[in-house]
């Protein structure tokens, strides 16, 4: 069993999710940016998820997303399935289009927490020695639109019916996070100098390697179905918490793991039978998981062990 998640309202997280091993079923071109996009814009709107910042990688993409109502898990299963469906179709295939491995999702604890995150995640591009510059990554970026300027996206044909309920057209804002106390140009501005001097940085990095980058072009025209030829780490750290302040760190840690401990003691007592049990706060669906089996008739649904509507 993976260890539970815990949402809660207002919360900033770092999402990421990678392609089925590893191939470039994102791969950036006009068609899959104009898909990606339509799919955040419509989903975010539907949850009313806030988008901060966001890349899409040729074999996985990274979203900053404040969560104001607690929606997350919604919000990413809509989207997540309505890309899968549209590139499916797209690329003519029927398996999965992600990886079998959960979303990575990572709660942004501080402001500082929530810079750094947006700042790894329009670097990702150019820390991969794909393009020298952030704003040459041709993929879906909001590199360019980091001060609030709307993006109007039509919905694409493939997949969608033209009469269908998806609506015709949609807009994306890359938002400074609500706890920005300045205006939307000057985080544009924050976030424009680290990328620069890091740019900068990295250039000197390949010349010093004699490393070169693979460069737009050969970007665009990779096949969906070659995968990435990098090195992949295994049994690395998966971290759910990003927080610099060690004080604040500890804090964050302790009260994730009494989150934790309450919530295996509550779904044992739930499986064995107890529906007075008490889960801690942020254990999502669960009001809707009572209330669906409230009913004497209603049974919960356990599969290997484990009730599958809990979250």
């Amino acid at each position: 069993m993976t260890a539970p998640r815990q949402i809660l309202p207002g919360r900033t997280y770092l999402v990421t999710r990678r392609c089925t091993q590893r191939q470039f079923l994102l791969r950036p071109d006009d068609k899959t940016e104009r898909i990606f996009l339509y799919c955040l814009a419509e989903a975010a709107a539907r949850f009313q998820v806030e988008v901060v910042a966001w890349v899409a990688m040729s074999d996985h993409y990274h979203a900053i997303v404040e969560d104001p109502l607690g929606v997350l898990p919604d919000f990413m299963a809509h989207f997540h399935k309505m890309i899968a469906k549209v590139l499916n179709v797209r690329w003519g295939r029927r398996e999965n289009l992600w990886s079998n491995a959960h979303a990575s999702v990572v709660h942004l604890v501080e402001d500082r927490d929530v810079f750094d995150k947006v700042i790894y995640a329009l670097l990702n591009p150019v820390d991969a020695d794909l393009v020298d510059r952030a704003v040459n990554w041709p993929g879906a970026s909001s590199i360019n639109v980091l001060d609030g300027r709307p993006i109007r996206v039509q919905r694409p044909a493939a997949f969608f019916r033209k009469n269908g309920r998806m609506p015709g057209e949609v807009v994306l804002r890359a938002t400074p996070p609500r706890s920005w106390r300045g205006r939307e140009a000057e985080w544009r501005e924050c976030i424009g100098r680290v990328i620069r001097r890091r740019e900068d940085a990295q250039r000197a990095a390949r010349a010093a390697s004699g490393r070169t980058v693979v460069g737009r072009r050969v970007v665009r025209r990779a096949s969906p179905f070659q995968c990435a030829s990098s090195l992949e780490r295994r049994a690395a750290l998966n971290p759910t918490i990003a927080c610099k302040d060690p004080d604040r760190r500890r804090v964050e840690l302790v009260g994730l793991r009494a989150f934790r401990l309450s919530y295996r003691a509550a779904l044992v007592l739930f499986l064995a039978g107890d529906r007075t049990a008490v889960f801690p706060t942020g254990t999502f669906r669960h009001r809707q998981m009572c209330c669906s089996w409230s009913r004497p008739e209603a049974t919960p649904p356990i599969h290997g062990g484990r009730a599958s509507k809990v979250a």
